[in-house]
């Protein structure tokens, strides 16, 4: 019995004709924001005996190897005895500029469909037509063409031929992966102490295609605990993929570890790693232009014998491993990971590839994300994320400035930005010179804004390249599409200051639009070390009353972290008068145990008060202090002095939440302790308040969901940064008379509970 091979017709034609093999010329000219509407509008003029969206599939045979290709077929028509395959495309540009051999891939596309049909049927001739649709008047163009069964087959062959060794290449590289996970255990010798216990959790969960929500602490091996189970659950067929989701480097960099563990140990899974465009583009500028970029022109005449190159060839592709591929092919490095994720068995990457809205994988279809395994490292951080993701902003600045510059150039984006700068000036009339909050969509606004995107997108499409409007264009593309999910978890801040306005729609709460995108996915795994009070991120995270819930154990022992509280006030009105009692406790703190220390400070002005204190009394260690938006070699520079031990102690003034507060691993002598200076809240705001407001409103502590929950979780990541391995011994000063209190106590980790209350002197 031959192997076989599932595949869309639309995957089929793309692969084939991006790469040149057949025909070249493969361009989407489907609208960002119109297309579904385009193919509803003409779906709904359809005759009685018509049919819209129909499911086809059927086998190829082709060198012992057969070929399932199904997909739906935008409208069959059945008028007159004559059977005709609709295929609808909606563009922006103007249909004078569109001929019938614009776009070879939408012909295959629908040929593809007669092809299925007329075998399913027995008959030997149908029509295949394309409809253009303009975006902006609704103007139709059709383009027909009789073909018959003989020329289709002959058809498929060819495209058949053109996909089959990356077909082959796929189906060798599974055997392997299948082979390989039958064979693998566990890659260490031992599990620790509940790790086994937190792995069947993993596992369990994907079984029964559940949700989890774990709370690790540092040093349960929460990486190898995840993807182990998971890639043992590839090899039982309970899933096909796995994307693993987290916000760091260093999370990235542990799972390609975790990967290249096993993969000594025998294992062949193929994974891919996306990096941001911005750190793996080769050119100077991030300029995706084919006159400008090398990489990007002729790129999809090389992709192909790049992604064969590198199947045949890696398995755990990395940043470093996919850039040398992409040199040697002459291919845009960041477009080649994301074509390479969709054949990779795992995907490394940040929490935007799968929720939001702007960048999550098109092309994964529906039921392979119900085969996928997703799991969230770090997942405390997809709370803020997640409102950045839902939420966006235009500026009223930027809509005036493209007035001016196309008035008598472009008649449809002068008067479309000109009428949206009109709406935000009346918005700035009624809300002059200060900030607000209001519930309401401003409807207006988002009528003229959709009618700027149409002629954006129409003269972008022609070929402006201008830099103001490609970025005004997203922004309000983003603004537009927020305002479809806006109901009464959004509020509107409208900000006013001289000349300015900006209007940003504001998510604060994400957990329906997480579970709404989570729930498509086969199974869902959230950990963290630091996911506390684990209620407060179940139902941030959008889970459901039956998930599964789990609390692991720190591995390590209590006497491996003395844990201290100074009781002063640290709040605003009082933080002057902690200056000297602070600076005080952190050299005795120094001259007692010596080492390497990171101080954490709710703010940038309370660490520069400190800071200043500290050198007029002349330390006897050295200082260094985290400056705003450092950049990536500064912060290098700044985790090196870490590196230096039992010379002379040292001293780091950084803020909490911010860069160094989680995410660096300074194990052993490297890091001797860490002093946390108030309970993390963030700051007191219209932002923070109006988000208090909503969820008193919805039943909830307000003031706990709004600032205590999201400041002990800063807290509890400060303070993660002291015990990293089994060895480690370190102590953890918490500064502010709150940690006295039951709320807070019982918020803090068991090992840190049996604490020492600090009077003026330290010890």
């Amino acid at each position: 019995m031959p192997e076989a091979v599932k595949i869309s017709v639309r995957s089929l034609v793309e692969y084939v004709y991006r790469s040149g093999s057949i025909e070249s010329g493969f361009k989407s000219t489907s609208s960002l924001l119109e297309g579904t509407k385009a193919h509803q509008t003409i779906q709904k003029t359809y005759e009685e005996a018509d049919k819209a969206e129909v499911f086809l599939q059927t086998s190829y045979l082709h060198k012992n190897l057969e070929y399932w290709i199904e997909g739906r077929c935008d409208g069959l028509l059945l008028r007159n005895d004559i059977v005709t395959i609709d295929e609808i495309k909606s563009t922006a540009r103007n249909l004078s500029e569109i001929t019938r051999d614009s776009y070879p891939v939408h012909w295959a596309q629908a040929k593809v469909y007669a092809y299925i049909y007329m075998e399913r049927e027995n008959i030997d001739k149908v029509t295949v037509q394309l409809t253009y649709v303009q975006i902006d008047s609704s103007e139709q163009k059709k383009f027909q063409e009789d073909v018959t069964f003989t020329e289709l087959e002959n058809f498929m062959s060819q495209l058949i031929k053109t996909y089959a060794p990356f077909a082959e290449l796929r189906l060798e590289n599974q055997q392997k992966k299948n082979n390989s996970i039958r064979e693998l255990a566990f890659p260490f010798p031992s599990y620790r102490n509940g790790q086994r216990n937190f792995a069947g959790a993993i596992y369990k969960t994907i079984m029964d295609k559940k949700t989890l929500f774990a709370n690790a602490p540092t040093g349960t091996g929460k990486t190898i605990s995840t993807l182990f189970p998971a890639v043992k659950a590839i090899g039982e067929e309970k899933a096909e993929k796995i994307f693993y989701l987290t916000a760091k480097t260093l999370n990235r960099k542990n799972a390609e570890e975790a990967l290249l563990l096993m993969k000594e140990k025998g294992l062949f899974l193929q994974s891919t790693t996306i990096t941001a465009k911005d750190k793996v583009c080769f050119k100077e500028e991030t300029r995706c232009e084919p006159s400008y970029c090398e990489f990007a022109d002729g790129y999809f005449d090389r992709i192909n014998g790049a992604v064969l190159d590198i199947l045949k060839n890696e398995t755990v592709m990395d940043r470093a491993v996919i850039s040398d591929y992409a040199q040697k092919h002459k291919v845009c490095p960041f477009e080649f990971s994301v074509d390479l994720a969709y054949a990779s068995d795992s995907v490394i990457c940040d929490y935007n590839y799968v929720f939001d809205p702007r960048v999550s994988f098109k092309r994964l279809f529906e039921e392979q994300k119900k085969r996928t395994v997703l799991l969230m490292d770090e997942a405390h951080n997809l709370v803020d994320r997640a409102r950045g993701m839902y939420s966006a902003e235009i500026l009223k600045s930027s809509f005036l400035q493209l007035a001016r510059n196309y008035k008598g150039k472009h008649d449809g984006v002068w008067n479309t930005a000109k009428a949206v700068n009109q709406e935000l000036l009346l918005i700035k009339k009624e809300h002059e010179d200060k900030d607000v909050a209001v519930i309401e969509l401003q409807g207006k606004l988002l009528e003229s804004l959709e009618a700027f995107l149409i002629q954006a997108e129409q003269l972008l499409a022609s070929g402006d390249n201008s830099e103001q409007l490609l970025e005004t264009f997203f922004e309000a593309l983003q603004w537009v599409k927020i305002s479809q999910f806006y109901d009464e978890r959004f509020v509107t801040f409208i900000s006013t200051f001289k000349s300015e306005v900006k209007v940003r729609l504001f998510c604060m709460d994400p957990s329906q639009l997480l579970f709404q995108t989570g729930k498509k996915y086969g199974s869902r795994i959230y950990f963290s070390a630091t996911l506390s009070p684990l209620s407060y991120f179940q139902e941030m995270l959008g889970g459901e009353k039956d998930d599964y819930i789990i609390r692991m154990p720190s591995p390590y022992e209590k006497e491996q972290l003395d844990v201290f509280v100074q009781p002063l006030s640290t709040r605003f009105r009082d933080r002057e008068k902690t200056i000297d009692p602070i600076v005080g406790m952190i050299k005795d703190l120094v001259v007692n145990r010596p080492g390497n220390y990171l101080v954490f400070f709710p703010s940038y002005r309370y660490m520069t008060d400190i800071y200043e204190r500290m050198l007029e009394v002349d330390p006897d260690f050295s200082l260094i202090v985290q400056h705003p938006a450092m950049k990536e070699e500064e912060r290098e520079t700044f985790l090196a002095h870490y590196d230096s031990v039992g010379e002379k102690s040292l001293v780091g003034l950084a803020v909490m939440g911010g860069i160094f507060s989680e995410g660096i691993d300074l194990k052993g002598d490297k890091l001797t302790g860490a002093v946390i200076i108030g309970v993390g809240l963030p700051q007191v705001g219209l932002e923070r308040d109006t988000m208090k407001d909503y969820f008193q409103r919805a039943g909830k502590n307000g003031y706990d969901f709004a600032y205590v929950y999201p400041g002990m979780n800063k807290v509890l990541q400060a303070g993660g940064r002291v015990i990293r391995s089994e060895e480690d011994q370190g102590t953890l000063v918490l500064v502010d008379d709150r940690f006295l209190t039951r709320k807070y106590v019982e918020m803090l980790p068991e090992e840190w509970r049996d604490f020492v209350v600090l009077d003026r002197s330290f010890m």
